[in-house]
């Protein structure tokens, strides 16, 4: 069996609540790994992402923490992650975390369309689900320019 070479999606999730769509097959573009529990999703990005260089290119939340957890989370990135960080709200609404150009992090508020639009655009969820819509994806808006000192 050879090592899977794809970067990884890390996602928590709520295993009570619907299953999102997500691309299991070794054909996806980025390997999915869930975790049940936002404390072992905190401590593994705290610690794991740079002590052990795991290859995480994104991490999402999917509808298993708070604004508060999500800001949490953030402020306790390492500096060397530079990956996307999404939280996903029970009404598929979303916030972003993305690097910016001068290396400060963005944070975007996405519609349910955009969220959508950024999970296929990705490959990471298999086509058009419920979640979706048949409306045109709107701009994405900077919620906040930056974050810098």
């Amino acid at each position: 069996m050879s090592e899977d070479s794809r970067r990884i999606t890390l996602i928590g999730r709520d295993p009570q609540k619907n299953p999102r769509d997500w691309d299991l097959t070794l054909s996806a573009s980025s390997r999915i790994v869930t975790v049940d529990s936002f404390t072992v999703l905190r401590h593994t990005v705290a610690n794991g992402v740079v002590d052990i260089d795991i290859d995480v290119e994104r991490i999402v939340l999917d509808k298993t923490s708070t604004a508060a957890d999500y800001l949490a989370l953030l402020a306790a990135l390492p500096q060397q992650f530079c990956g996307d960080v999404i939280m996903i709200r029970d009404d598929e609404s979303a916030f972003l975390s993305a690097t910016g150009r001068g290396g400060d992090r963005v944070l975007y508020s996405l519609s349910p369309s955009d969220l959508r639009f950024y999970l296929e655009t990705h490959g990471l969820v298999h086509g058009r689900g419920s979640a979706g819509s048949s409306q045109p994806v709107s701009n994405v808006k900077p919620f906040k320019k930056h974050f810098a000192a």
